[in-house]
């Protein structure tokens, strides 16, 4: 089984304990969908729905008739899922089924996939080549001696460039050997904004969110560095290394950089993450690209010519994203438009793949929401008039991200902050510009931002 993102991970299909536990979290849920519908709808939609199981963060449940799983799909689905979401402090989903299915579902005739959305993304599928045979190596011996070799293994290198499709393939291979064994894929972000949901508001379910870390075999987690400067994070993870590596059960992280650039990280954990091996991915060299493009055209069934093949190559050097963005567009183009695949379009595809890669720059929303959410700051209060070391510090990363990540004017920037000055916008990006000639903790802090609002594109 694998664990992704619920702070109370269950996986419930076998016996009436299981049944009981999942009917349960439906009972619940009732509760507090009472206060958001009225009791007539409850009872007319959801009197005869039941619980069938919990998997990962999907309940399943039947509604015998027809027409009622029909209402409730197109009217209370979303009511649904918010209020389970509440129970878990975590997206959840809804999935509705008859009572065939149900039966079906209970007896285990239907499973639900292994890491849903990630069977692609194997060894077998990792395309090898000089810019990134030692990380996959390393992952390859992980896989196949879990706690064994290399604890932990931490993987670094730019975004796009195969971490997380590593990441998944050890996953992979640790379960189709070990079945029964419990893989833990997390993002850090997740991580990090689970424990504060936690701490703020249900701190009697610690016991659960430490249970869930640390009682599996295999732990996974994807962009560490944002764990970086985060102390109850840091704190929390450290404990959740320790209680792993004593039990010899495998630890794999990834990172946009090794270990000892993270400069905010606590001393103990980054020497922690230097205790086994670490294995750095660099952008593809010719050949490699070359393998990928075509790798990734005859998995959507296309043959590329070599002239095609050649100029993707030769023309996206940095980002295996890029390269499957490219041929996905390729490939789109000729299904829906009958467009041939030759050079010419190739061109096309670039340009349209990039421009509109570059329209979708981060809203100053999201940045004030990303930087309220390091700096644990409600968003509206670093707008507002607030003169604390604390808000006006945030305040002033805020701008100069606006500033240098969307090139706003700056008196739309004034406007966004309160009807500001432009005068005080200038005199905040000017105190961050000098801020980061002395402190290379506030450089690790935009660094960290931008990767994060960055990460919403990719």
């Amino acid at each position: 089984m694998w664990y992704n993102g619920v702070f109370d991970p269950v996986v419930i299909r076998e016996g009436d304990g299981a049944v009981n536990a999942a009917r349960e979290i439906w009972k619940k849920a009732l509760v507090v969908l009472g206060e958001q519908l009225t009791s007539t709808t409850i009872r007319t939609w959801f009197s005869d729905a039941y619980a069938v199981a919990v998997e990962e963060n999907t309940l399943v449940l039947c509604a015998p008739e027809e027409f009622k799983r029909d209402i409730i799909e197109q009217r209370y689905k979303k009511d649904v899922e918010k209020a389970l979401s509440e129970l878990f402090s975590q997206e959840f989903s809804l999935r509705l089924v008859d009572e065939e299915t149900a039966r079906r579902w209970q007896s285990g005739e239907l499973k639900q996939p292994f890491l849903p959305g990630t069977e692609d993304y194997t060894f077998q599928t990792f395309v090898v080549g000089a810019s990134n045979r030692f990380a996959y190596n390393a992952a390859r011996k992980v896989a196949e001696n879990p706690g064994l070799s290399y604890n932990p293994l931490f993987i670094y290198g730019a975004s796009g460039l195969g971490k997380t499709h590593l990441l998944y393939a050890i996953a992979h291979a640790v379960h189709d050997a070990h079945p029964e064994w419990k893989v833990m894929y997390v993002k850090s972000e997740s991580f990090v904004n689970e424990l504060i949901e936690i701490l703020r508001s249900q701190e009697r379910y610690m016991d659960a969110f430490r249970k869930k870390y640390r009682d599996v075999d295999v732990f996974l987690m994807d962009d560490v560095q944002f764990v970086a400067g985060k102390n109850a994070s840091e704190e929390e993870l450290f404990h959740t290394f320790n209680t792993l590596h004593e039990q010899k059960k495998q630890i794999v992280f990834t990172s946009d950089r090794p270990p000892q650039e993270m400069l905010r990280l606590e001393e103990r954990l980054r020497t922690r993450f230097e205790w086994g091996l670490a294995a750095d991915i660099q952008p593809p060299d010719y050949e490699t690209r070359v393998a990928i493009v075509k790798n990734k055209a005859v998995a959507r069934g296309v043959q590329l010519p070599d002239s095609v093949l050649q100029y993707v190559a030769e023309n996206i050097t940095a980002n295996v994203r890029q390269i499957e963005g490219t041929v996905s567009k390729l490939v789109a183009m000729h299904e829906l438009e009958g467009a041939q695949i030759n050079v010419d379009n190739v061109i096309r595809a670039l340009r349209d793949m990039l421009s509109t890669k570059n329209e979708f720059l981060p809203s100053p929303d999201l940045i004030i929401n990303e930087v309220a959410q390091f700096y644990n700051i409600d968003p509206e209060v670093i707008r507002g008039e607030g003169q604390s070391k604390s808000v006006s510090a945030a305040r002033n990363v805020a701008m100069y991200l606006i500033r240098s990540m969307t090139g706003l004017a700056l008196q739309e920037i004034g406007a966004i902050f309160n009807n500001r000055h432009y005068s005080t916008v200038i005199s905040s990006i000017k105190r961050v510009e000098s801020l980061l000639k002395t402190d290379p903790d506030l450089g690790e802090i935009i660094r960290d931002l931008k990767s994060s609002i960055n990460g919403k594109f990719e």
